[in-house]
């Protein structure tokens, strides 16, 4: 990894991914003033240990993805500056949009953790905008950059839910 590496990453990150789970989520919470309320039931603590759980996957799933497209790839996860390869291994081997799931996962993490039913509709329409713009936008792309490669990749490899075992191309 180089320090332009590192930067071009940095950059991205903090305008998508930052953008998505951190600064729309405070404004949601501050347009619905949300209170904290440390006091939980028993339903309530089992709601936040699963919201404690999809942050840990959606975290580790999205900075997995994010190495894979440095290292693998040799770009970033933003529109402007995209993987100059096809990434197909590690988590794109189980399905092709890993860090959105990862992103989701976030997301519903924070609706989970924060008990906040607007949080939960974000994730729902950030999921309903992906599941738009990808088939749209994303994969036609792709298909022209990639040509055949990707093509088999997308016949093989679900778009956002996993496939059980790992795609290991022909």
């Amino acid at each position: 990894m180089t320090m332009s590496w590192v930067i071009r990453q940095t950059v991205a990150v903090l305008i998508l991914p930052v953008t998505v789970v951190v600064v729309a989520p405070v404004w949601i919470a501050r347009a619905v003033d949300l209170e904290i309320n440390l006091s939980m039931s028993s339903l309530e603590w089992v709601t936040a240990f699963l919201g404690l759980g999809a942050l840990v996957a959606g975290s580790a799933l999205f900075l997995a993805c994010v190495m894979r497209c440095g290292v693998e790839g040799k770009g970033t996860l933003a529109p402007w500056d995209p993987p100059g390869h096809l990434v197909a291994s590690g988590p794109y081997a189980y399905v092709r949009n890993p860090m959105i799931s990862g992103v989701i996962l976030v997301l519903l993490a924070e609706g989970l953790l924060l008990r906040s039913v607007p949080h939960v509709q974000w994730a729902g329409i950030f999921f309903l905008i992906n599941a738009t713009y990808i088939p749209l936008v994303e994969e036609p792309l792709l298909k022209a950059k990639f040509g055949q490669e990707y093509g088999e990749y997308r016949e093989s490899v679900p778009r956002l839910i996993p496939r059980l075992r790992p795609w290991r191309g022909t």
